[in-house]
């Protein structure tokens, strides 16, 4: 990145925290800043939810969070209470009061909205729209977390049976885990291989695996990112880091097979330098065979 771009996003930020209010004390007018007006948008008046959820939906550490859900509480706006099935989660509802707060906010954030787009003539407020709507996709693929974690992990088995479940549905007869040449995802667990996770406001939204025999290519295994969070730009993210971590193991190249039904898969691997090769294994799931040469890793 450049300091251009730096400042450009420094200047941004300045513009939008003054636009939208959070400078003041008394957020949309109402009676209490933008923290908590913010925390009590987000419990929403769907029931109760797992504090936990709340505060990794939201990007927060767990000490302001509960300064805030005090705060709240002793306006009697939410009610903070121990999970039914385990004591040791907490769990937050809006009370009725709470509820009234919400419908206040939702009322004057529609008219700041307002207030944004009324100055504008109609082309100006596409144009705003439009950008905001393109700045608010990049900013979500800015939280997206990678880590490697063992292939038996909660969130990595999630993964794992979400891509088989998907596979399922789109390949002709189905898919079966077992019956493909990656049976056991114990192949992806050092020293062997690795197993990355995306995850998005803490859950998990897209994998990728990373075979390593010896002395063979390294091996991309698993590739997968959520209907829900496609559009991101996280599958051409998770192929560079596995070819990234592919070269840091010594491999010069690395090779992946594909599905003709992953029509979008297929699209990437070729924009992403990846040439059809004749059939390096007997995967009876596959229809392509792709490879691309990697640039040394940099000690």
């Amino acid at each position: 990145m450049t300091s251009e771009q730096v400042e450009q996003v420094r200047r941004f930020n300045r513009t939008v925290a003054e636009r939208v209010g959070v400078l003041h004390d008394r957020y949309l007018g109402g009676a209490r800043p933008y923290g908590q007006a913010r925390l009590l948008w987000q419990i929403g008046d769907g029931g109760t939810h797992d504090v936990r959820g709340v505060r990794e939906r939201l990007g927060l550490d767990s000490g302001y969070v509960s300064r805030l859900l005090r705060a709240l509480e002793r306006d009697g706006l939410v009610a903070v209470e121990p999970h039914p099935g385990d004591r040791r989660v907490r769990t937050v509802r809006l009370t009725e009061a709470g509820r009234r707060e919400r419908i206040f906010l939702d009322d004057r954030s529609d008219a700041l909205a307002a207030s944004l787009l009324a100055p504008l003539d109609a082309r100006q407020r596409e144009r705003l729209t439009s950008a905001m709507a393109e700045v608010e996709r990049l900013l979500t693929a800015s939280t997206v977390s990678l880590e490697e974690l063992d292939p038996d992990h909660p969130d990595a088995a999630h993964c794992l049976r979400s891509y088989a479940a998907e596979l399922h549905e789109l390949f002709d007869g189905g898919f079966d885990p077992a019956g493909s040449l990656l049976p056991d995802p114990g192949e992806l667990r050092s020293p062997r291989g690795l197993f990355l996770v995306a995850r998005l406001h803490g859950e998990p939204v897209g994998c990728g695996g990373l075979k390593l025999p010896a002395g063979a290519p390294a091996e991309i295994k698993r590739l997968w990112v959520s209907p829900r969070s496609r559009g991101l730009g996280l599958a051409r993210r998770l192929l560079s880091e596995l070819e990234t971590r592919a070269a840091g193991h010594g491999r010069d190249r690395v090779r992946l097979d594909t599905n003709k039904a992953l029509t979008a898969a297929m699209r990437l691997y070729r924009d992403s330098g990846y040439t059809e090769v004749p059939a390096f294994n007997d995967e009876p799931y596959a229809h392509h065979w792709f490879e691309k040469r990697l640039s040394p890793s940099r000690p």
